[in-house]
């Protein structure tokens, strides 16, 4: 086991592909959602909020209260089943199909380095090590370039992507399970109590992050469809 989980977020409208299954739309050859669950087929736990299609045997199910309440009631929802055991974990959309399990090991990386003025260290996670089980990254200033620290002296929460244009990808990140829990929490009694609609970025109000870009070959891991041009454009890098 290694406390390492994943969310992903299947209940969207879809209203710019006409009220759609978009998570079920295939991309070469396999639906969206199965190509992001593969992205994570390490994880210890899979979890996905708001389909009711067939899926890999032990995936769980969840559904977002009140349904299409949006990702930030589904990641809520899908957080509460998570084991006690679990320390991290993975807030995917499920209309990502060119994620690899690659991109998620940058983000479990990322998360997992030691900042300086972190105390205690976090515990390792196996993603992140290198040979001889040492960290593959012991501080800031080893931090590959891709990195970029917005921590004010803080232990990451989160690490996500971000994208040329510095955007951060709220639904391509991997938090803390203890740091998304008090962030669910705040931002709720911002809200009344309630989650309903609430924005992703909301979530991210005073909440140190490890912004990582990606260096690695081939489309960004973070891109979404939300078009049948989208659609086409990811058939066309999965040829």
């Amino acid at each position: 086991m290694t406390g390492y989980a994943a969310i992903l977020l299947a209940g969207g409208a879809a209203r710019r592909m006409g009220g759609v299954d978009k998570p079920a739309r295939a991309v070469g050859g396999r639906p969206m959602l199965h190509r992001v669950l593969d992205a994570v087929v390490d994880a210890d736990q899979r979890i996905v909020v708001g389909s009711s299609g067939p899926l890999p045997s032990g995936v769980r199910t969840a559904r977002e209260e009140p349904p299409g309440g949006g990702p930030v009631a589904a990641t809520a929802a899908g957080l509460a089943l998570l084991d006690p055991g679990s320390t991290t974990v993975a807030v995917l959309a499920a209309d990502l199909p060119l994620l690899t399990t690659a991109a998620v090991a940058e983000l479990r990386r990322a998360l997992a380095a030691w900042h300086p003025r972190d105390d205690p260290p976090p515990a390792l996670d196996p993603a992140a090590t290198g040979p001889d089980d040492a960290p593959a990254a012991a501080g800031p200033e080893d931090a590959p370039a891709t990195w970029r620290e917005t921590l004010d002296g803080r232990s990451a929460a989160l690490a996500c992507y971000v994208d040329g244009d510095g955007r951060r990808q709220h639904l391509c990140a991997l938090w803390r399970v203890s740091a998304l829990r008090s962030a669910l929490d705040r931002l709720a009694g911002t809200r009344g109590g309630s989650l309903d609609g609430a924005p992703v970025r909301g979530l991210l109000a005073d909440v140190a992050v490890r912004e990582v870009s990606w260096s690695g070959s081939g489309p960004p891991p973070w891109f979404d469809c939300d078009t049948d041009e989208d659609v086409r454009r990811a058939e066309e890098w999965t040829r």
